[in-house]
């Protein structure tokens, strides 16, 4: 086995997992050159991260770590502005260890110091609960995002370390978390308490393996096994502040994700970005304890929402009531609440259950969030951001500069600076390609460079520069995919498939050449009957990209009159006048001719149709030109 192919961005003395595992090669290690990633990584760096920064400045965000705001002052800082602030420094870290940038540097090192200098003598860190409220620390969890925040700042000190080597910020999270550790707990003396907003879970596993300290696993792991024991904690937590737990807004505990302990939870439920982020927590833990309960949930928790509750586009969450998710098929495409952050979630815990179990259907899903329900989340600018993604419009729901609720701009951030990590993973003395896209990679001593015009073209060339080494490669086959051939060196080969991955063993030696085509057609996909929203209609897929259709190329025609033709072999792919190498979809379908119907309402008559020629665009590109409407599932001609 060569040694050269486990890499990691720090030096790592942590034991072994305990249970078979892939490593993923970090962001640092591939260079994306293709025309879909490359641009959008580039306007996150040079729009997204100054923009959000400068949004962060305006709204007061920044300087709440002054600690200078007073009762009867305007703009008190909010529950969850500490999290903006630390998401933002997160973006900043990755994409300084991506691009260093001597500027860029300076400005984390100056918000950093300011964050330092608002930290309490005994390890505490929060703006709202330093100044607005300082009474009420640790009072009331279940709403009010105390250890959301807390979570943040240690994934930021964590990534800050991790890309410039400084400690700055490490050792203040640090301290936060050994008072965290401190106050939560089944000690006597300790609350039994646990976070409202999951995030925190995560991020002390994180800051576990960065620095080695055992202690924060074992606070992670008491976060997750406490959760929705009894007596529960919120309704404790309630009695003591004076209110009647009964009183809550949302009526139970399951839009927490804690109306039962999470070994027993079998439904996603609740608000989705909680949940995606109590998952991933759920799944770090499985993998560092060897805890197969935790696995078994997460294997129950995966299926139920993969099959009842996920958007064709990778969106989750249906409902903008409770941000999250309502009962099972119940996936409205107009009203779609589907947060760019609970794709991004999603994405997250999907890359996590890959490289725990090397099962190529946990890809699938990273990989239709992230080119469509995440991807459709910015403009191709970089400064303007979707917090909700519908799947139809009627004109009126377009991108925003900013929010008052800012998660989502800096989430993607983030996201887009850290994309290469999703790319490939190894395992033992295997490489496993996980994405497809132009760039290149290094993993250990072996270069791999992929060549290809994914996720516009199937065709895929592998390039191997390495001394004579035996290994394995593993090329994933996607869901999607129905017809595929492999070379290497010009010799058509076909290899066993394992899990969802062709795989490759022999000795390589630079300048092997593997050739892997997919076959890339347009197909119609056809939800469940069950849901409604979509029944007797179809989307519109090539490869991982879900289209649409937009006003902006049909005008004086709503795009809801539209129908596509019978056969998906209609659609002609074509390259967009619009955007360079982008591949856009035409067809001649009808449209419904609503002429005669001026006076009415109902009418015993079947609707008349005429010919309309359609152009499909995909789904993450929508509302980038001029405004109008979209719609994604179609109504099929059936003449």
């Amino acid at each position: 086995m060569p040694p050269c192919l486990h890499v990691s961005l720090f030096t790592c003395f942590l034991p072994p997992y305990p249970m078979p595992t892939l490593t993923p090669i970090p962001f640092t290690h591939v260079t994306l050159t293709d025309t879909f990633w490359q641009p959008r990584q580039r306007a996150n760096r040079e729009a997204s991260l100054p923009h959000i920064y400068e949004w962060l400045e305006r709204t007061g965000r920044v300087d709440a770590f002054k600690l200078q705001w007073r009762s009867g002052d305007p703009n008190p800082p909010h529950v969850f502005w500490d999290s903006d602030v630390a998401k933002w420094l997160e973006a900043a870290a990755y994409s300084f260890a991506d691009v260093p940038d001597p500027q860029l540097d300076a400005l984390m090192d100056e918000v950093i110091a300011l964050i330092a200098s608002a930290q309490q003598p005994d390890g505490y860190l929060n703006t709202h609960f330093t100044v607005v409220e300082p009474g009420k620390r640790f009072t009331n969890l279940r709403d009010r995002h105390e250890l959301y925040c807390a979570g943040h700042l240690i994934e930021a000190g964590v990534a800050h370390f991790q890309a410039t080597g400084k400690r700055a910020l490490l050792d203040v999270v640090s301290r936060y978390a050994d008072l965290l550790d401190a106050t939560f707990g089944r000690a006597e003396g300790q609350k039994r308490g646990y976070p409202g907003h999951e995030e925190l879970e995560l991020a002390l596993v994180k800051l576990y393996r960065a620095t080695g300290e055992k202690r924060y696993l074992d606070l992670s792991k008491y976060f997750v096994d406490e959760r929705g024991q009894q007596p529960h904690y919120y309704d404790l937590e309630a009695r003591a502040r004076g209110d009647d737990p009964a009183a809550y807004w949302a009526r139970t505990y399951a839009y927490l994700q804690a109306r039962v302990p999470v070994r027993e939870q079998a439904e996603a439920v609740g608000h989705s970005v909680r949940s995606m982020y109590l998952y991933s927590a759920m799944t770090d833990l499985a993998r560092e304890t060897g805890d197969e309960s935790l696995l078994r949930a997460c294997e129950r928790l995966w299926e139920h929402l993969t099959g009842r509750r996920m958007y064709v586009t990778g969106g989750i969450g249906s409902s903008g009531h409770n941000e999250g998710f309502t009962s099972d098929y119940d996936l409205p495409d107009l009203s779609a609440y589907a947060e760019t952050c609970a794709a991004i979630g999603l994405v997250f815990w999907a890359h996590r259950m890959l490289n725990l179990t090397g099962e190529s259907k946990y890809a699938d899903v990273l990989e239709r969030a992230l080119y469509n329900g995440v991807a459709s989340g910015v403009a191709l600018n970089g400064r303007g951001f979707f917090y909700e993604n519908p799947l139809a419009t009627q004109g009126n729901h377009h991108r925003q500069e900013f929010f008052d609720c800012a998660c989502c701009p800096p989430n993607v951030a983030r996201l887009f600076a850290s994309l290469g990590q999703y790319f490939y993973s190894t395992d033992g003395d295997d490489i496993a390609v996980q994405l497809y896209g132009q760039g290149r990679a290094q993993i250990g001593a072996v270069t791999l460079r992929q060549v290809t015009e994914y996720p516009w073209d199937g065709r895929i060339r592998l390039e191997i520069e390495t001394k004579p080494a035996v290994f394995g490669l593993k090329l994933r086959l996607p869901d999607w995919c129905a017809g595929w051939s492999l070379s290497i060196n010009g010799q058509p080969i076909s290899p066993a498939l394992e899990k969802g991955y062709l795989c490759l063993r022999r000795e390589w030696h630079s300048g092997d050449e593997i050739v892997l085509d997919l076959e890339m057609p347009v197909v119609y996909v056809r939800a469940h009957p069950l849901v409604a929203s979509a029944v007797g209609r179809v989307a519109l897929q090539r490869g991982p990209l879900v289209y649409c259709l937009e006003s902006a190329d049909h005008p004086g025609v709503s795009v809801h009159h539209l129908i596509a033709p019978k056969e998906a072999s209609a659609w002609q792919v074509e390259k967009s006048v619009d955007w360079n190498d982008v591949a856009v979809l035409r067809a001649e379908g009808l449209q419904f001719d609503i002429s005669g119907w001026e006076k009415s309402l109902y009418s015993t008559q079947i609707p008349a149709v005429k010919s309309a020629a359609l152009t499909a665009i995909p789904y993450c590109l929508w509302d980038n030109r001029v405004p109008g409407e979209m719609r994604v599932w179609l109504p099929l001609d059936a003449r």
